[in-house]
């Protein structure tokens, strides 16, 4: 079937489609025991989509006991890990084959552009699981270095139950880097979307089922982070929780696990992420197309966004000339276009909250010089043009809060001191980059960076094969590559002593 090719075809197809809308626990869809709905609505024109089952405490404790029974049976547990590899493999392979549509889900639900939901998001997680499958067969135990008499031997085993708490930024892409782990080693998932985006995620649970992903082992639940999140995260009977939110959220199910089972919790949370610009990058355009993507990409509502721009004094006007130039191909359009770059914020809250950091940063005396204006109001969705602001301080609440937005804080510096200083001036640790022709200035500047991935004259670089996740209050944990597996098992030391 060839894909939609123009905005029309998509509207087309979404109104073709059946919109998934109830929970999935044990094997089928059910709604919330309550009968509890929250309505569905779109960011690009402020439409109901659907009403989706509102998931409580008594749902949670539903799913935990499915996807607990299912891993004491062993049915998933036991598989040996080739098999299990199979299974994925399959799963992998329809979020492929269904591409258009949960693309098409994932900009009805939250307002990314088409071509991004297409290219990049089902493709990464399709990968995302593929890959993780094709590694689990190829994680060997070791045998400690004992005396001859003696074995040591050190295997991993998985965890149990783990409940994945996700974003709604990336909804299926950032569910999958959690989901795909644990599943591959051998536990049971109960996988929360955000209540922004949920339709991605309840749709893959038919996937994950005809994939031949036992029943109880793949659990999806909707509903709000206060009623069915915060069961989760107090739950017992959960062995791990891996989010991925925001920093005060993360704090909140630290404290949870304490109140509970000291159930594992790890956390991918807040960045914000300083982007350096030395005056002798190597190419002074790539820079700028770069830092220009990278605080509208998503509508900046990108954990690595690189909110801040620092950028070598000497340089400062001619860059963000340069910048603003680049930005011009970023601007707000209708999401179902294939050629839209730039589309809508979320929702209404978090819209208000991006035009709320537009003012606070004028009121504490930054100037905006590029966009910031909100962009076809009629529509009844929410589109906003992405922002520059130059003359920014470290100690504004631009440079230190994460917006979550498409709004960029340019700051000053004078030399590599300052700017380590300035960049690691912050709660933060998530990302950070830097452009220099000097390799020396470039690995010490890397090295004395405070955070989790550093990109040298690139920004978000990476792939599967590389841990990602936050230093300081950006959390803790990896996600993608081997390291993920160390998440979601336990290492167990089994000593035999030989006659």
């Amino acid at each position: 079937m060839t894909s939609p090719t123009t905005a029309d075809e998509w509207r087309a197809l979404a109104d073709s489609l059946t919109l998934p809308r109830q929970a999935f626990i044990n094997g089928q869809y059910v709604d919330a025991l309550s009968g509890a709905t929250f309505a569905c609505e779109s960011p690009l024109d402020g439409r109901k989509l659907t009403d989706v089952a509102s998931c409580q405490e008594e749902d949670a404790h539903q799913a935990v006991g499915a996807a607990r029974e299912a891993f004491e049976t062993g049915v998933w547990r036991d598989l040996p890990p080739a098999k299990r590899k199979k299974i994925l493999l399959r799963f992998a392979d329809l979020l492929k084959t269904n591409r258009d549509e949960l693309a098409l889900l994932e900009t009805l639900d939250m307002g990314k552009p088409i071509r991004f939901s297409q290219a990049v998001d089902i493709p990464g997680a399709a990968q995302t699981i593929s890959w993780t499958a094709e590694a689990i067969d190829k994680v060997y135990g070791e045998i400690a270095p004992t005396a001859s008499n003696q074995i040591g031997m050190i295997t991993r085993e998985p965890i149990g139950v783990v409940a994945c708490i996700v974003p709604w930024n990336f909804p299926l892409l950032m569910a999958s880097w959690k989901f795909a782990p644990a599943l591959a080693a051998g536990n049971s998932v109960i996988l929360k979307p955000s209540e922004k985006s949920p339709l991605s995620a309840l749709r893959i649970a038919e996937l994950a089922q005809q994939a031949g992903i036992p029943d109880g082992v793949f659990n999806v639940l909707p509903g709000f982070g206060s009623s069915v999140g915060r069961a989760l995260a107090l739950h017992p009977d959960v062995d791990c929780l891996a989010f991925t939110g925001s920093t005060a959220t993360a704090k909140q199910l630290l404290v949870y696990s304490g109140e509970s089972n000291m159930k594992r919790v790890w956390l991918e949370a807040g960045g914000k992420s300083p982007n350096i610009v030395f005056a002798d990058a190597p190419d002074l355009d790539k820079a700028a197309k770069a830092a220009a993507q990278a605080i509208a990409f998503n509508q900046g509502q990108v954990c690595t966004a690189g909110t801040r721009l620092l950028v070598e004094a000497s340089i400062h006007d001619e860059f963000i000339e340069k910048v603003q130039k680049a930005l011009q191909k970023w601007q707000p359009g209708d999401p179902l276009d294939p050629a839209t770059t730039f589309g809508a914020i979320v929702d209404q809250q978090q819209f208000a909250k991006v035009m709320s950091y537009i003012e606070t940063a004028q009121q504490e005396g930054a100037q905006l010089t590029t966009g910031g204006q909100v962009v076809n109001p009629e529509s009844g969705g929410y589109f906003t043009q992405p922002a520059i602001f130059t003359g920014v301080k470290n100690a504004m609440r631009l440079a230190r809060e994460e917006v979550f937005g498409p709004v960029l804080a340019v700051i000053n510096f004078d030399t590599p001191e300052e700017a380590v200083a300035l960049a690691n001036d912050s709660i933060y640790g998530l990302a950070a980059a830097v452009w220099t022709s000097d390799i020396n200035k470039a690995h010490k500047t890397a090295q004395a960076l405070r955070a989790g991935s550093v990109w040298i004259n690139n920004y978000d670089g990476g792939d599967m094969t590389a841990p990602f996740g936050g230093f300081k209050q950006s959390g803790h944990g990896r996600d993608k590559s081997l390291h993920a597996f160390d998440k979601y098992t336990e290492i167990k030391a089994t000593w035999l002593t030989l006659n």
